[in-house]
């Protein structure tokens, strides 16, 4: 299985590749620096050279070809302004879910957050990031080509993973370690049940494998 990560040099996704690398799947991550590359090939990624702010559907769509399931990990960061969240929290989400969708990538999970809402209110730069993935994880969800999750944690740590989560459409607010984020979305490859579904994350007392296949097909 070949699966393509959006923002693969990003804290989560590096976890991600190394997990799903060492199940011993296809892994490539699409970054814009190639003095990134190494990173990623230490994790057991391919880095594929790709700047999703300009590029064409068509040509993230000939990244993606082949690929059985693609993952949008990529943001713009806590130290980047307003146009950067609606180009890349915004705009690359919806280029590479339509990218993904044109090459006929079934499979599709996407990294959200906690009180994403298209509909949020408020004028700090937070509240602009939290409407710009409410409106991306809109538009995934209008792909009827792709078995899409949403995927969407709470305030994230750097703390080891307990490998213990709690895992459901509706969590209340809560933190998660970006291990456990990682390891949720490695579950979340293999279990395409899953589809269809925006789930909340935060840190908890159940196994993630369990907590996953608690979920699926619900």
């Amino acid at each position: 299985m070949r699966i393509v990560i959006a923002g693969g040099h990003g804290q989560i996704a590096l976890r991600l590749e190394q997990l799903l690398a060492a199940r011993g799947y296809e892994v490539a991550g699409i970054i814009r620096d190639p003095a990134q590359g190494d990173d990623l090939r230490q994790a057991g990624a391919e880095p594929v050279l790709c700047d999703l702010e300009s590029a064409s559907v068509e040509h993230v769509a000939g990244i993606l070809q082949g690929a059985d399931v693609a993952v949008f990990a990529a943001g713009a960061g806590p130290g980047s302004g307003v146009a950067r969240k609606d180009s890349v929290d915004r705009g690359a989400a919806v280029l590479f879910s339509d990218a993904a969708e044109r090459a006929r990538v079934r499979r599709f999970l996407m990294v959200s957050s906690m009180g994403a809402d298209a509909n949020h209110e408020g004028d700090d730069v937070f509240d602009f990031y939290l409407r710009a993935k409410g409106e991306a994880d809109d538009h995934v969800r209008t792909r009827l080509g792709l078995e899409w999750t949403v995927l969407r944690p709470g305030s994230l740590t750097d703390d080891p993973g307990s490998g213990q989560v709690r895992l459901e459409a509706r969590t209340g607010r809560g933190a998660v370690p970006r291990d456990d984020v990682a390891a949720v979305l490695a579950e979340l490859v293999e279990t395409p049940a899953t589809a269809g579904l925006t789930l909340e994350l935060v840190d908890g007392s159940i196994p993630v494998e369990v907590a996953v296949k608690a979920v699926a097909g619900n």
